[in-house]
Order: C-alpha cells, then structure tokens, then sequence
C-alpha cells in the first residue's frame, strides 16, 4: 500500500516537520470532486457549484497525526473566512483500509467535531485527481477554480492564512482581518514537542524497520516472539503469538506485547479490534512502570485502557523532560491488530 506519511515530509530524528509549499502561482484548474463516495455536513460539491469562491481542499485521514494536528486549523480558517467567500472541504482519503469504511469516517467526523463540508474519498479517485501524495495537503483555489498555491505537510500555518487572504482579496473580499489566527490546541490535536527523536514505524512488514525480537520477523504466518533483554532507540519488538501481516500486526494468543525504545514527549499508536472482536483491555508500562501522569488520554495513570474502534491511541504524554523511554504495552485479549505507532 502506498503511504506518505511524516516520515516522508521529515527528517523525524531531529524532531523538524519539513513541508513543501509553493507560492501564489497557478497550477491549473482544480479538478473534479466528483470521485467522492458520500459527503458529511455538505450536500456534493463541484467546481462549478464553487466557482466564484475560493476554496480550500485539505486532504487528510483520521488515523493520521499529522492530519489531527492541522485539523484546528482547517476549522479556524473556515470560521474566519466563511462570510468573506471561503469555502474549506476536507477529502477523507483512507491510508489504511478501515479508514476507507463510511461509517468509521462518519464517526470521527463527528468525534472530532468537524464542521466544514468532507468528501469521503475512500477510492482515491480525488486524490488521484489532484495527483496527491501527502497527508495533509492543502490545496487552495481562486474564485476562478485555478489551484493557486499548495503545502504539504503540517506547520508554516501562517504562510498559508496569508495565501488564503490574498486570494479573497483578490476575489473582491474586502474588510478582512489581516491578523494571523493564534490556535491552541490539546489532547491528539496539540502541536508536536520540539524534541522528537523517533520516527513513524510500522509493524506490518511492509514498511517494518528496526524489529528486534530475538527470532526475524515472519509473514504472514503465526510465530511466537520474544523481547531482547534491552531495546536501542528506535528499536521495537513483539512479545507472544503473533501474525504479522503487510500492513496489520495480528495477535494470535492472550497475553502479547509491543515494545519501543522512544524520544519523543508523545507516543501514539494507531490499533483496531479485529472484525468481531470485543473489546481489547491493555496496560500500558514506561520503563517498567504505570505511566502516572505521563498517561495519554486514551490510558489511565495506572495504564490502564481498551481498544474498542480503530483509530489513533494516545498512550503517553510525557509531562516532564523528555528523554529516552521504554514504552510497552501489554494486550490481555486476543484480537488486536496493530497498524502504526507516531510521535510527537
């Protein structure tokens, strides 16, 4: 499957979030919309139906951090310039294949509290159109429906407000408030620390780098793993009966664990039940103890937490200095399926 994510748009380990943005330009017409499968909060939209306003296409997915981490923004921005001619629409393009399910997005949508008007892409077919490669991008198109200035990945948010009001002023806005939004954020939308050592990985085969349980890494079969007796940065391994897949680690067996050697002050990790699974119970350790107020919000001080949905999982959030930690996590049912873990 193909995947752009952060480690693509950055050199994670010295904790920068690079992006590719281009100036006011003109980069062709906007193509169509018409690949969505559904849309949420809008009736379907088109470039002729929005022709004469500017608008902003961000792509994203709700696993992805990166994507989460913008979405105040998508949100600020929308707000701020709906009655100056705005129009911002997110396109829900799946990384994963349970993100590509209506439902799943249907939700998250209205987890996240978004408002704005979402396509569901799960076809790819709008991404293709606008020949994407990122999450999130942001794409933003004049009043004439021609794609005037892009950014790939997250941050530079002041470049991009700024593009956005010459574009409205351009398309006759007049009274615009010229300051730039000051967003604030907590929980998974809060900005990254500016000290992250540890890149996305990914314990599906595919894309698996640095696995170090003593036995190599199988797939698409069952094996039973065991951790080394210590973990290098960045390093990761399985403990229990585990199948591991192209894109999903699968644990066989009750009890199994995942550990990581980390710097960073966030750990996320993106985790679903199996299809008919109930839900899955964990206990989350750093360096061999409950996490305490190190907790994310998606497990309790004492480590503590279930998987009931697949989703991003925010298991740690250091409050103190950051340095290098050993995270695990324990699964006391069988069932889970293991995509991805982030950093911030």
């Amino acid at each position: 499957m193909k995947h752009f994510g952060l480690w693509i748009l950055a050199v994670s380990l010295i904790g920068v979030v690079a992006a590719i943005a281009s100036g006011a330009g003109d980069e062709g017409r906007m193509p169509d919309l018409g690949g969505a499968i559904a849309w949420l909060n809008s009736a379907p939209l088109s470039v002729r139906s929005l022709r004469g306003k500017v608008v902003l296409v961000n792509f994203w997915t709700y696993s992805c951090i990166n994507s989460l981490r913008e979405l105040p923004y998508i949100a600020g921005w929308a707000a701020k310039y709906k009655d100056s001619g705005l129009v911002a629409i997110g396109v829900h393009t799946p990384e994963f294949g349970f993100e590509g399910e209506s439902a799943n997005v249907e939700n998250a949508v209205r987890e996240l509290k978004i408002g704005f008007p979402v396509a569901i892409d799960s076809n790819h077919a709008i991404w293709e159109a606008f020949h994407n490669q990122y999450w999130p991008a942001n794409f933003v198109i004049d009043g004439e429906g021609r794609i005037r200035y892009h950014h790939f990945g997250e941050g530079e948010y002041g470049e991009s407000e700024h593009e956005i009001q010459t574009l409205l002023r351009e398309n006759g806005a007049t009274g615009l408030d010229a300051s730039i939004a000051r967003i604030s954020a907590d929980g998974i939308e809060a900005a990254p620390s500016g000290d992250v050592q540890s890149p996305e990985t990914y314990p599906g085969y595919a894309q698996a780098e640095r696995f170090a349980s003593r036995e190599r890494l199988d797939r698409d079969s069952r094996r039973t793993y065991n951790l080394p007796a210590t973990l290098s940065l960045n390093q990761w391994g399985f403990a229990g009966s585990w199948s591991d897949g192209p894109e999903i680690a699968s644990l066989q067996a009750a009890p199994g664990r995942i550990a990581f050697r980390f710097h960073a002050r966030d750990l996320h990790m993106v985790l679903g039940p199996a299809k008919g699974s109930k839900p899955i119970r964990f206990l989350v350790k750093l360096d061999g103890a409950a996490p305490g107020a190190d907790c994310g919000v998606d497990s309790a001080p004492d480590g503590s937490g279930e998987i009931r949905e697949p989703r991003l999982y925010q298991l740690i959030r250091q409050k103190g200095r950051i340095d290098d930690r050993t995270f695990e996590i324990e699964f006391l049912d069988s069932g889970v399926e293991a995509f991805s873990f982030t950093f911030g």
